[in-house]
């Protein structure tokens, strides 16, 4: 029998709402957790109401208490309609302040949810109303702004249906929450990277390994590493040896599983919710086909794995034909972990779980040398470091004013300066330059609509992104956030092109509150793809086009929670010319 795609979302709520009652679920599908079930709780209409509190989590065996919303992890899947509007009020019952952001949602400043700078944030035992119009339609989520809440299961997913026909088919669809979940409270795993920024770094090369083989580098390698007393592999800061990774609040071992029909077109919404995780998403056996970036719609491109930085979203397409299951993974960039869910035609079927992958290694370009061979170490100073940690580094050195941008202060908060900047949106990302099969990159976007600002860009901007990794210091032209750092100022409507240089070896997903930009890949004129966040690969460079249409004051930030409680954020003020924001 034929359904119609809302008749078969209906089947798939009401279906999933049985197996949620815990006493009809199989152990397998269980998360432990009191209020937690297989589907996503969704909330709808113009009036929501969320309760923020506190709630038992329960994953792999091991209990703590979580930041939750209206008792789940992750919160409840708020599913909403283009050209409604809406109003949320938002209860505090958490002991300190909290708030919501709405990550990627157009709407005036002061309904943003960042304390201190677009509101004052809601304190204990208040309740904070947030009404904004919904102008926009795709995947999107929600989370808190407040201190680290984040990182102990404050955030959720949001959907928005377009008002009018979605040029995306698909007969059945699922939402995939990936998130980190550490027994670590995230102040301890700060406090511990303050102290040791590779603390948490289990993965290093070592002599065992150079001698038989599996560290894959050569001895010259091996020196040249060693005498920039740098490490290949710090990749993440924050990784599998403290987290578990979770896929709708479900562990590896919980296996969440979301059901499809043999020949159905399912479309897998992909929200990286984590607070310090970069992943490699694959489905063994099922290729994928990208539709959507950011909640903005792109011409469909076939891929076999995407990487999916932190704040992303990805919209895919699968479509099994076989009456089997298939593994959803979603890997730590770093190797140390993965999150596992699957797919299948009937509860209590499982696939294949593939082992983790070898430990990848930095690369020169990861260290900014751009096209420079290795020879070009010789005559480099490898010594030579002082309290601060600060040291001649490679294609990224420090200690040398004449080396650093204008403006750009280059005190203890910076131990690197990116001497080679290149553009790798055309390349693969961290971990997936060697693997066999097709690998989606930045430059495969295509927005499916044009852009609707055709105007040429009046003016050029340039930030760098900087940190002193001994330190864990992390900031933008190498000062860290505080009252006395000036904000970018923008005019409204003003067309401006910006380029991000990332000085340092991590990866950092930037987001911009407020906006999208298009990025400059290169690819179809008027076609640039829309993003809210965008992953600057280490010692890489990243160019984009802005609007600045939307008056007020917009958080701009690394999404990796540590770096921007670190010091990374900075605020966009946009102003009429000569004038206040309305």
């Amino acid at each position: 029998m034929k359904l119609d795609r809302r008749g078969l979302l209906r089947g798939a709520v009401a279906g999933g709402g049985l197996l949620g009652l815990q006493g009809l679920m199989p152990a397998w599908a269980q998360t432990g957790s009191p209020g937690l079930r297989a589907d996503l709780p969704t909330l709808s209409g113009p009036n929501i109401d969320l309760t923020i509190g506190q709630s038992p989590f329960t994953v792999n065996g091991r209990s703590a208490t979580a930041t939750t919303i209206n008792g789940t992890l992750p919160a409840p899947l708020l599913r909403l309609r283009e050209g409604q509007n809406l109003r949320l009020a938002v209860h505090n019952q958490l002991e300190e302040d909290t708030s919501i952001h709405w990550h990627g949602i157009l709407l005036p400043f002061q309904m943003d949810g960042v304390p201190g700078i677009s509101f004052p944030g809601i304190k204990p035992s208040e309740t904070f109303v947030y009404e904004f119009p919904i102008r926009q339609s795709g995947t999107f989520w929600y989370h808190s702004h407040s201190g680290l809440q984040e990182a102990v299961g404050h955030y959720g997913p949001i959907v928005i249906d377009p008002a009018g026909a979605d040029p995306v088919a698909y007969d059945r669809e699922h939402v995939l929450v990936l998130s980190d979940w550490s027994f670590l409270h995230p102040h301890e795993i700060l406090e511990k990277l303050k102290k040791s920024p590779g603390y948490f770094n289990r993965q290093r090369t070592t002599l065992a390994g150079l001698l038989d083989g599996s560290d894959r580098m050569s001895l010259e390698e091996r020196r040249m590493w060693g005498g920039m007393r740098m490490d290949p592999r710090d990749i993440l800061d924050v990784n599998g040896t403290t987290y578990t990774y979770l896929i709708n609040g479900h562990g590896p071992q919980e296996n969440w599983t979301g059901l499809f029909r043999p020949g159905e077109r399912v479309r897998l919404r992909i929200i990286n919710a984590s607070a310090m995780s970069i992943f490699n998403v694959r489905i063994p056996g099922l290729a994928m086909t990208v539709v959507q970036a950011d909640g903005e719609n792109v011409r469909p491109v076939e891929t076999d794995e995407f990487q999916i930085s932190v704040a992303e979203t990805y919209d895919v397409i699968v479509r099994p034909t076989e009456d089997r299951a298939y593994t959803i993974v979603s890997e730590a960039i770093d190797r140390s972990g993965m999150g596992r869910a699957t797919l299948a035609p009937r509860m209590g079927m499982t696939a294949e779980v593939p082992p983790l992958r070898a430990v990848p290694n930095l690369s020169m370009a990861d260290m900014g040398m751009g096209g420079m061979d290795h020879g070009a170490m010789a005559g480099m100073d490898h010594g030579g470091g002082d309290a601060t940690g600060g040291m001649s580094m490679s294609g990224m050195t420090m200690r040398d004013p004449d080396n650093a941008p204008p403006d750009m202060a280059v005190g203890v908060g910076v131990d690197m300066v990116n001497m080679s900047p290149k553009n790798r949106l055309g390349e693969r990302p961290t971990g997936l330059a060697d693997v066999d099969h097709r690998v989606l990159v930045y430059t495969d976007l295509v927005s499916l609509q044009p852009n609707k600002d055709p105007r040429p860009p009046s003016r050029t901007m340039e930030i760098h992104l900087t940190g002193n990794m001994e330190r864990f210091m992390w900031g933008f032209d190498g000062r860290k956030f505080s009252e006395l750092v000036e904000p970018i100022r923008f005019e409204r409507n003003e067309r401006v092109r910006v380029t991000l240089v990332n000085d340092t070896m991590m990866a950092h997903p930037i987001h911009l509150h407020g906006h999208f930009f298009e990025l400059v890949t290169g690819g179809p004129a008027g076609h640039q793809p829309l993003k809210h966040t965008v992953n600057v690969a280490p010692g890489g460079k990243v160019t984009f086009d802005l609007t600045a249409d939307a008056p007020g004051d917009w958080a701009f930030h690394c999404h990796l929670l540590m770096h921007m409680h670190s010091g990374m954020f900075n605020v966009v003020t946009v102003r009429p010319m000569g004038g206040a924001a309305s």
